[in-house]
């Protein structure tokens, strides 16, 4: 009886994740302009909390660069967001100096997250192109982990069209 119930209970829980509904979040860049994560939809998202005075959140910065340079014009991008109590200038500076190609938007460290909680810094979240957050990781990320969690969420790839082939004619 207890193994029925456990198992009513996991497919009550797969269902509702499997239902969960998009999310949304609308914060400022470092220009003031008003960013939607919305407007992403239809691509893998990663976001990415960090602060200039977090070591490993400047360690990982040439990671997700490279990252979002490989994915940015086909199937993901990466956009950070700055949750420390500094000026827009000063994360400019930063970013300047850092080389930081993908968008920044700015949060209030006291806001919390709307993606999930926030433990420390940096945290990553993966959120699939329907809106939906399927993965989270708090610390260091590097390009192999974003790759093996956007393998792993975005499913098998499928193989070439039968008979398509790329030998030449006889």
């Amino acid at each position: 009886m207890r193994i029925v119930m456990y198992i009513g209970w996991i497919l009550a829980f797969l269902g509702h994740a499997a239902l969960a509904a998009p999310v949304d979040m609308a914060l400022n860049d470092i220009d003031g302009k008003l960013q939607h994560l919305s407007q992403y939809r239809g691509k893998w998202v990663v976001v990415n909390y960090w602060a200039t005075w977090c070591p490993p959140c400047r360690a990982e910065i040439p990671e997700l660069i490279f990252f979002h340079d490989a994915h940015k014009d086909k199937d993901a991008v990466v956009v950070g967001i700055n949750a420390e109590a500094t000026t827009p200038g000063h994360v400019r500076t930063f970013l300047e100096d850092y080389m930081v190609n993908y968008p920044i938007l700015l949060a209030d460290p006291d806001d919390g997250s709307p993606l999930g909680n926030l433990t420390g810094l940096p945290t990553t979240f993966l959120i699939s192109p329907k809106g939906e957050v399927v993965y989270a990781h708090t610390g260091m990320v590097n390009r192999k982990s974003l790759e093996a969690a956007l393998a792993k969420y975005r499913g098998p790839t499928l193989p070439p069209t039968a008979g398509h082939t790329h030998e030449k004619p006889r």
